[in-house]
């Protein structure tokens, strides 16, 4: 019941935001009562928590050098991109939507961002580069950069660009990164 709950939460959230949708909408759409839903979630706070820690997982391990994890990572923003549903980034619409800047949705957003973060700086410290914090911290401008140029202009090729210019900082670090890129058809 918890995960239907979940997937339920987790559609509407992101479709609707999280201030449009009540646990009132939430329940009808498992088809259970308010009572059932707080059973499993004391609060709609809690039930935000658990929906923002379903996208909180990190980039699946692969067998990749690091250079092609890290671009694999915009290939895959292209493929998110493309997806009818897609609605930008949970954590900043979450971030969009808070009362006060220092919530627990902020913080929630903080974590992941960081998390995000030192994926590329593991990544990157691999490759041996100089300075694999400073370049972490580009990727993540690349990454978010696209996302919010996406929402606005509705555009998914422009994950293609922001892999270009990640392939141009790789390059300006001494790394050899090109590799063929996957269309947004394949998996």
């Amino acid at each position: 019941m918890q995960e239907r709950i979940l997937r339920s939460a987790d559609r509407l959230f992101y479709a609707h935001g999280i201030q449009a949708i009540g646990v009132d909408t939430i329940a009808a759409d498992v088809g259970i009562s308010k009572r059932t839903l707080y059973n499993h979630f004391p609060s709609k706070a809690d039930l935000i928590r658990a929906y923002l820690e379903r996208w909180s997982q990190p980039p699946a391990s692969t067998e990749l050098p690091p250079a092609e994890r890290i671009l694999a990572e915009f290939d895959r923003l292209e493929r998110t991109f493309s997806q009818p549903s897609y609605r930008g980034c949970p954590f900043i619409n979450a971030v969009a939507e808070a009362a006060e800047p220092a919530d627990e949705l902020t913080r929630l957003a903080i974590d992941f961002k960081k998390a995000r973060r030192r994926w590329f700086a593991s990544c990157l410290a691999e490759l041996g580069v100089p300075d694999p914090e400073r370049l972490a911290t580009q990727m993540m401008l690349l990454v978010d950069g696209a996302v919010a140029t996406m929402l606005v202009q509705g555009d998914a090729s422009i994950a293609r660009a922001a892999r270009d210019a990640a392939e141009v900082l790789l390059t300006a670090a001494g790394v050899a990164a090109r590799r063929p890129r996957v269309s947004h058809g394949e998996a």
